[in-house]
């Protein structure tokens, strides 16, 4: 914040002040550009790219969304001193800023669009939702003009300001290729699965009582509820569910690896297989925390069954499509086929320990 406030601080000093006569007509282009800036977002939400009939070239499609950014982020500023102090805009000038800001937006699309499905599903949506991200920030930035007070500077359009700033600021650290989008959808996931590890650790570490911080009875001292303790059968299952979550961390770890080390994307078969990986994958995180939910007292064995299977399945599913592709080489084959057999060990231990309750 005190950054976005030393910039605006930089800009407003440099600035003239703007002029014109009525408010609420100055204002009336704003309402026109909120509608257009929500047709385009809905339009970049649900759109198809368009596969254009040049060929596409990677490092042209990157220099134009960079410059796209660029100017957006200009034409943000601009709009925002324009109603940062007396005088006020004219409706004119409102109406020539509003129509720039417009342009902005539809070009930073326009090149979003250029991107086909073919240079990876998972690049394409990480593009997308940055570029969701800066025209929801001016359309925030917009509406917050629009209720604030005349003639002055609140600090919702100081925030709101910002906020386009370090959208457009963003493009920079996108991933340049889908090889670079994969590692890190990849790497967001195994940071989701080691928090959600990390807590369960902390919970069974704490002994036979994962609630003791939070549940504690101020008038008796301890609370007689044996529905919040595990028993010595559950950390005896829980044992064998957390050899699974922990073989859920290596084999995202080791996927990372391997995309870093040998993925590619230069062919459409190797964008491809990069895809099925990050999609597969996405699935590791959420099929972890309902394991790990369902293993907090009262455990309800069959549904920690079921879960545990659940993730068993996502995990062989993630490994065999690493050992069919390209960034599984002869050499990286051991880790594939030892990560197999501690998610089958795990599981079979599972089973045994819930055989009792099918």
């Amino acid at each position: 914040m005190q950054r976005v406030a030393g910039r605006w601080a930089a800009v407003t000093s440099r600035c003239p002040p703007a002029a014109g006569p009525a408010a609420m007509e100055a204002r009336e282009p704003l309402r026109d550009l909120r509608g257009a800036l929500r047709a385009v977002l809905a339009r970049v939400r649900e759109g198809e790219p368009g596969e254009g009939r040049e060929p596409f070239e990677l490092p042209r499609f990157w220099d134009a969304l960079d410059q796209t950014f660029k100017v957006t982020s200009q034409e943000a500023t601009k709009l925002s001193l324009a109603f940062s102090r007396p005088p006020l805009t004219s409706a004119e000038d409102c109406r020539k800023l509003s129509e720039d800001v417009q342009n902005a937006i539809l070009a930073v699309a326009t090149v979003y669009y250029w991107l086909p499905k073919g240079q990876g599903t998972t690049l394409r949506k990480m593009v997308r939702d940055a570029t969701t991200e800066v025209v929801e920030g001016m359309i925030q930035l917009t509406e917050t003009i629009l209720s604030a007070p005349l003639e002055s500077l609140s600090q919702e359009q100081l925030i709101s300001t910002g906020g386009v700033w370090e959208a457009c600021e963003q493009v920079s650290n996108l991933p340049r290729d889908n090889q670079a989008a994969v590692a890190s959808a990849l790497a967001a996931c195994l940071g989701v699965v080691k928090d959600a590890l990390e807590e369960m650790e902390h919970a069974l570490a704490e002994g036979q009582d994962p609630y003791s911080d939070i549940m504690e009875d101020e008038e008796l001292g301890f609370r007689g509820n044996r529905d919040t303790y595990w028993s010595e059968a559950d950390r005896k299952l829980l044992s064998s569910c957390m050899g699974l979550m922990k073989a859920s961390k290596a084999c995202l770890k080791k996927v990372l690896g391997a995309v870093k080390a040998y993925g590619k994307a230069d062919a459409p078969e190797q964008i491809a297989q990069l895809d099925d990986l990050a999609d597969i994958a996405n699935e590791i995180s959420p099929s972890v925390d309902e394991l790990a939910l369902s293993m907090y007292p009262p455990v309800n064995q069959l549904a920690v069954r079921l879960n545990a299977a659940k993730l068993a399945s996502v995990l062989k599913k993630v490994l065999e499509i690493t050992k069919t592709s390209h960034v599984c080489p002869p050499s990286e084959e051991g880790w594939v086929q030892f990560l197999t057999g501690a998610v089958d060990h795990n599981m079979n231990k599972i089973k045994n320990f819930t055989q009792g309750q099918l």
